[in-house]
């Protein structure tokens, strides 16, 4: 692994693997690079993977005060080690970034995005509009437990006995490693509504995916941002929900990064 220094001064570190042209993998919420990591190694065999930890996660550093226009930064960062433009896939509340990253104009030669959770109907409730607050309340008062669940039952919406037990998970701790990182992907996602205006202005050809199994309202949400982005392509991956499996999303993107 190796590292790069964004415009703020801010260590961005990242896995590199594979030969050929630059794909960088952007994770989402509550997890790091280690999450894009199968997917990685089956990029690898076609292109050069950049696999990075987004800022205050895993081997990446972190800078007060958070801002989405830093990971912006730490992206273009990435990009100008990758040779100055790249493939870019972005993985829910990451491919929201994805999306504003390309919006800003950074240099991509293509964009791929998994499931960003945008709620555009009323299938799926809407997170409280106070959420990055509490997230930052919790974490600064050393309650990131409470922290990691709020996000699951408010912001996730999975059922009460899985967040009861939880705690009780070999994979708890590192959630509440990740725990101040949950108001940075609230912050990404605002009200969750979808950014048509941003949207609108992807220059950037772009693959929407979604999961042919996962929750309907991800599947509309697909729908209606492949309408929002010029000239976007909508795949639906068969039997997929929202934790698709690498080796089935792998073809998928080799075959739109390679057409």
């Amino acid at each position: 692994m190796t590292n790069v220094i964004s415009k703020d001064g801010t260590h961005i570190g990242f896995d590199q693997s594979g030969h050929g042209e630059p794909v960088i993998l952007v994770s989402g919420g509550s997890v790091d690079r280690m999450s894009n990591a199968p997917l990685a190694a089956l990029l690898s065999d076609h292109f050069t993977v950049y696999n990075y930890d987004r800022r205050g996660r895993g081997i990446s550093g972190d800078t007060a005060p958070y801002a989405v226009d830093r990971e912006i930064e730490d992206i273009a960062a990435v990009i100008e080690v990758a040779g100055g433009s790249a493939y870019l896939y972005g993985s829910s509340s990451g491919a929201s970034l994805a999306l504003e990253a390309a919006a800003s104009g950074l240099a991509l030669k293509k964009l791929a995005l998994w499931e960003a959770p945008y709620i555009v109907n009323d299938s799926h409730p809407r997170p409280p509009a106070d959420t990055v607050k509490t997230y930052t309340e919790l974490v600064s008062a050393g309650k990131r437990g409470e922290a990691v669940e709020f996000f699951m039952a408010k912001v996730v919406g999975l059922p009460p006995e899985f967040v009861a037990s939880a705690r009780s998970e070999p994979w708890w701790p590192a959630q509440e490693a990740l725990a101040h990182t949950l108001a940075y992907d609230a912050t990404i996602m605002g009200d969750f509504s979808l950014p048509t205006a941003h949207a609108a202005n992807i220059k950037t050809p772009t693959l929407v995916l979604a999961g042919g199994a996962d929750m309907p309202w991800l599947r509309d949400t697909a729908q209606v941002l492949v309408n929002a982005i010029p000239g976007a392509q909508l795949r639906f991956l068969d039997g997929q929900g929202h934790n698709v499996a690498a080796d089935v999303l792998a073809p998928a993107l080799i075959e739109f990064f390679n057409a």
